[in-house]
């Protein structure tokens, strides 16, 4: 990515020669070339909310940025940052990275915001940091035409003040809000709680879950989980269980309200699931039942052979971008964790071809059901099976999760 303050070779994380996404676009390049172009004072502190994989930030630290501040929901992300700035130069200490979890900093001098795919999340945000804008706080937003709505805009006015876009550029926009500290603004609405309805399957009918912002389908249970919670495995003793992108955690949840015994872990690469998974199982699992929790890389880091059962609902998106990239990982990670006879089981839509995904890693896919919209497969890890042509590529080396706890 070539900018007023250098050229910098970006990857995201885990770089793959095979991925033909960038790690940054046109609306990041937007943003930087106005933040130059103006000469904005970024001497003092500069937060950047939502930069998916380190581009704004790896450039305003070349630029001499004062105290810039990354906040993110991802640890992918935040992984390929630490790794750009690395590769950059930059110094180890010469961006705070900050989850979406932690207290955000309490005076903000420039602003920068990568509208999120989730409406919810920016508002999330916007409302932790509006109390840290003053009157001279510089704020711009960032995004492609198509991901930013009236409804994006409104958050901005409503949350921190006036609110105007820019031309198009290269099919980007930028944002642009007039500070008003003095705004009354409504109560921040998240994290979001809401009753499983009294048909749910197993033993959750009825019971409140919260979703922190930003979670997948925050304000109910969607269908596809709703199919997976009708057909998930019984009988499974004391095995290991993971939800490897667990979400909000109602399917490892199930698991541990039909099963005892089970010994479960939650694991997802977004901060704010992995809190929700842990509320929910905290509040409705019993007292002393215990499980992990785990922000990470999904099962990259893994011991082989340590897993009895994974249950997955994978994404096929990454940002705007539609991909089949995550599942594959997904698979093959759970394949190398799984022990022999170990199973996968894995809900998607019909269209992804999931099965042929799995032959190709596990060398078998069974259909266990299938509705018009959804199939649920198992691909079993067989003993002294070679890995499929999807293989087992890639290391783990720099994936290691760096949130785990116990309850």
């Amino acid at each position: 990515m070539t900018t007023s303050w250098g050229t910098f070779p970006l990857t995201r994380h885990p770089a793959d020669p095979r991925d033909p996404l960038r790690a940054w676009d046109a609306a990041d390049e937007y943003l930087l070339g106005h933040l130059a172009e103006t000469g904005t004072d970024l001497s003092g502190t500069v937060v950047v909310v939502g930069d998916r994989w380190g581009a704004l930030v790896t450039a305003l630290a070349a630029a001499g940025a004062g105290e810039p501040v990354q906040i993110s929901d991802s640890y992918l992300g935040r992984t390929a940052t630490a790794e750009n700035l690395a590769r950059s130069g930059a110094a180890p200490d010469a961006v705070r990275l900050l989850t979406t979890q932690d207290p955000p900093p309490e005076r903000v001098d420039v602003l920068l915001v990568r509208v999120p795919k989730s409406l919810a999340l920016l508002e999330d945000q916007l409302h932790r940091l509006a109390p840290a804008v003053h009157e001279g706080t510089v704020i711009v937003g960032t995004g492609m035409v198509k991901e930013i709505h009236t409804s994006t805009l409104s958050l901005f006015e409503t949350i921190l003040g006036p609110t105007r876009t820019s031309l198009a550029v290269k099919k980007a926009r930028l944002i642009h809000t007039t500070p008003d500290p003095a705004r009354v603004r409504d109560a921040n609405p998240w994290p979001h709680t809401y009753e499983l309805p009294a048909d749910a399957p197993g033993r959750l009918a009825g019971r409140t879950v919260v979703n922190q912002a930003g979670v997948f389908c925050a304000d109910r249970l969607d269908i596809g989980t709703r199919f997976f919670l009708q057909h998930l495995p019984a009988g499974l003793g004391a095995a290991r269980v993971v939800d490897l992108g667990c979400g909000n955690g109602v399917v490892g949840l199930a698991v541990a309200l039909a099963e005892p015994e089970a010994e479960l872990l939650f694991t997802d690469e977004s901060y704010q699931a992995v809190a929700s998974a842990e509320e929910n199982f905290r509040h409705h699992a019993g007292e002393g039942r215990k499980a992990e929790f785990q922000v990470g890389d999904g099962l990259a880091d893994a011991a082989p052979g340590s897993v009895d059962l994974v249950l997955n609902n994978p994404p096929f998106h990454s940002h705007q971008a539609t991909t089949d990239r995550t599942a594959r990982r997904m698979f093959a990670d759970a394949r190398r964790a799984l022990r022999p006879g170990g199973e996968l089981w894995v809900v998607g839509n019909r269209h992804l071809g999931y099965h042929v995904t799995l032959r190709r890693i596990f060398g078998n896919s069974e259909l266990v059901a299938s509705d018009p919209k959804f199939v649920i497969l198992k691909a079993v890890k067989r003993d002294g099976q070679a890995a499929g042509r999807e293989g087992e590529g890639g290391t783990a080396a720099g994936r290691q999760a760096r949130v785990t706890r116990s309850r």
